[in-house]
C-alpha cells in the first residue's frame, strides 16, 4: 500500500491543523491506519492508531484529548486533526498502515513520507 501525507505547515501554539493520509494501491478497510511523529534529535515515537472499521482508536498519553484520528474508508482517506498544539508537538509526521486490526508500533510495515507540522511559541 502507498501512503502519502499532507498538510502539515506552521502553526502558533494553541493552534489547530489537520493532517490526511491517502492511501492507494490495495484494499484499505483491510489496514489499520496510524501516525508516528520524530522530532529533531529523537527518535520516532508513536502518536494514534484506527482500526479498518474505525471503532476504535488508540492514542499516546501526550496527545490524548488534544489529537484524533479518523478514516474515510469510502475515499482511502486517514486524518489526524491536531488541537492545541504546543511547541513539543514540532516534528515530522508519518502515517503508517499495518494490514488487520493490530497496530503494534514495532512492527508496521507501511509508511508514507512525513510531513512538517512546526509549532511555533
Amino acid at each position: 500500500v502507498q501512503l502519502q501525507a499532507s498538510g502539515g505547515g506552521l502553526v502558533q501554539a494553541g493552534g489547530s491543523l489537520r493532517l490526511s493520509c491517502a492511501a492507494s494501491g490495495r484494499t484499505f478497510i483491510n489496514y489499520a491506519m496510524g501516525w508516528f511523529r520524530q522530532a529533531p534529535g529523537k527518535e520516532r515515537e508513536f502518536v494514534t492508531f484506527i482500526t479498518w472499521s474505525g471503532g476504535r482508536t488508540y492514542s499516546a498519553d501526550s496527545v490524548k484529548g488534544r489529537f484524533f484520528i479518523s478514516r474515510d474508508n469510502a475515499n482511502n482517506t486517514v486524518y489526524l486533526q491536531m488541537n492545541s498544539l504546543k511547541p513539543e508537538d514540532t516534528a515530522v509526521y508519518y502515517c503508517a498502515a499495518r494490514y488487520g486490526s493490530t497496530f503494534p508500533p514495532n512492527n508496521i510495515p507501511y509508511w508514507g513520507k512525513g510531513t512538517l507540522v512546526t509549532v511555533s511559541s
